[in-house]
């Protein structure tokens, strides 16, 4: 079947409309902008499309939007697209806005979009303000004066400070300082009894310093939730000294022990060097005699006794030697 020239043109306009309505509505949110109106939020058309134009996403200006009118506050279109474009998060601020009006905590659009913008959770810390949070510390050891060890672990109760959320320190400081409270109170404690008795002493010694100073929370505060005690550090640091004067005693005598050594070897050497010097004396007295004879200042019986008392000598020495030796066996046995 054949269609006519017109039925053709219908076609054709048809599609034409259905491409211009897709891209139309595609373009334009349309069902967001009659949300809107539904809500009481006056938003143009072209609003709408100029957010497109600027590439943000209208949902996320259009629907807190929404939510802020009909919770009774009066923020614009304009604060809340500022605030998309600067990479922050309109939900969230919102959201945080409201709830501060819910709890009468004053809080401005501008300071909520800072803290936003910050890198911090201000919806949390509006959470935080009306119910306060609970840091939990770890184990804290500290050393009383008596050397020995405890430990001590404390519950923080803080409160979101929002004045302080911009530029404030986080929860890494607040238990870094609690723990150098808590450490400085056991060191000044004169013995571990005293802390153990009054572990309240901690909390008030602590609490007092006014620890939150500079940071993003208030302080409540500060209970300990269990202490225990550690080692015996004081003895373990006499021991350790012991242990440290006997390996330098050691050491001393040790190189006592190798001068007396030495001195013992040195002392052999001039023995062997004496004896030495003894054989070359002797080994000069035959020349000697032999000399005194040729001179004619020793006679042929002169000799003669000399060789006697000699021989008479060594018969002396190989008795001594003998009786010595009986002696040793006698007691041997």
């Amino acid at each position: 079947m054949a269609l006519d020239p017109g039925s053709i043109t219908l076609l054709i306009g048809l599609a034409i409309l259905l491409i211009l309505l897709a891209v139309l509505f595609t373009f334009v949110p349309v069902m967001l902008w009659i949300s809107a109106l539904a809500a009481g939020v006056r938003i143009g058309i072209f609003e709408l499309v100029g957010m497109r134009l600027r590439r943000v996403i209208p949902a996320r200006v259009v629907n807190p939007l929404i939510k802020a009118v009909k919770a009774g506050l009066d923020l614009s279109t304009s604060k809340l697209e500022g605030h998309y474009l600067a990479g922050g998060n309109v939900d969230r601020v919102v959201n945080a806005l409201i709830a501060a009006q819910r709890a009468n905590i004053e809080l401005s659009f501008e300071r909520a979009a800072a803290i936003d913008l910050a890198g911090r959770d201000v919806l949390e810390a509006v959470q935080m303000s009306v119910n306060p949070k609970v840091i939990e510390t770890p184990f804290i050891a500290g050393v009383a004066m008596d050397g020995i060890e405890v430990k001590a672990k404390a519950r923080i109760t803080v409160r979101a400070n929002i004045d302080r959320l911009v530029g404030g320190a986080g929860e890494d400081t607040v238990i870094a300082r609690v723990g150098e409270g808590i450490v400085s109170t056991i060191g000044s404690a004169e013995n571990h009894k005293r802390v153990l008795e009054n572990p309240d002493m901690i909390s008030q010694t602590v609490l007092s310093k006014g620890l939150d100073a500079g940071t993003a929370f208030e302080i409540l505060s500060i209970d300990i939730a269990d202490i225990d005690i550690g080692k015996n550090i004081g003895a373990e640091l006499q021991t350790d000294q012991a242990e440290a004067d006997k390996k330098i005693a050691q050491a001393k005598a040790e190189e006592r022990r190798a001068m007396a050594v030495a001195k013992e070897q040195e002392m052999k050497a001039k023995v062997e060097e004496m004896r030495a010097k003894v054989v070359e004396a002797e080994a000069e007295v035959p020349m000697a005699l032999s000399e005194a004879l040729r001179q004619g200042n020793m006679g042929v019986m002169d000799y003669m006794n000399y060789q006697n008392v000699m021989a008479d000598t060594d018969m002396r020495d190989s008795i001594s030697k003998a009786t010595d030796g009986d002696s040793t066996n006698q007691k041997g046995e």
